[in-house]
């Protein structure tokens, strides 16, 4: 898949480049990026350019990761890393899953602006639209209020905690779990969905 860019009202989503390696460093030197996500830490430029020059790069080519670095419009500021994972399952684009799996982190100086928010939603829209998603699933360890807030404010709809599903620090952990469905934005999805309970007739 040929990489593309997203506009909000007030950020651009665009594969992150080279020339932002100076500015996902400085992000992630914050101790809460790998204390919930699985960024590495000391995280070093060595990783910054292995993410964006190899990792994105190959997701985008293999559609298994579609990454974007998200930024400002207004100065081009440095949001946040935010990508589909696990893109179509096992068929990819033409997979008949249809899922992925919605996975972010935002820069410390750029938290509790909806600026995350804003940029989820543009990238769930994106993948419902184009790619034809039909489920986006979200996953943090229990206790990040933060990634589920953002989470909450788009749509996801949370389906409880998932036992030992995050390993960090060698330790497995709890996860919670949400997901999004073209439904729970009104939309249509290709393939019928009848809910547990509901009447199939």
């Amino acid at each position: 898949m040929e990489p593309i860019t997203l506009t909000t009202e007030r950020l651009r989503l665009r594969p992150l480049e080279p020339g932002d390696a100076d500015a996902v460093v400085a992000a992630c030197q914050d101790p809460d990026i790998p204390r919930w996500t699985a960024v590495p830490s000391p995280y070093t430029h060595e990783h910054a350019a292995d993410f964006i020059g190899r990792i994105s790069a190959d997701g985008w080519r293999e559609e298994n990761l579609l990454n974007f670095g998200v930024f400002t419009l207004d100065g081009g500021a440095l949001v946040s890393s935010m990508g589909l994972m696990r893109f179509g399952g096992s068929g990819g684009l033409a997979g008949p899953e249809r899922q992925a799996e919605l996975g972010f982190w935002t820069a410390k100086e750029q938290r509790r602006k909806g600026y995350t928010a804003e940029a989820a939603r543009a990238v769930c829209a994106w993948g419902f639209e184009t790619l034809g998603l039909e489920r986006i699933e979200w996953y943090a360890e229990a206790g990040n209020e933060g990634s589920r807030a953002v989470a909450l404010s788009v749509g996801f709809v949370m389906e409880g905690t998932v036992r030992s599903k995050i390993v960090q620090n060698g330790t497995r952990r709890d996860a919670w779990s949400a997901s999004l469905l073209p439904s729970d934005w009104g939309r249509a999805s290709k393939t019928p969905y009848t809910p547990y309970g509901a009447s199939e007739a």
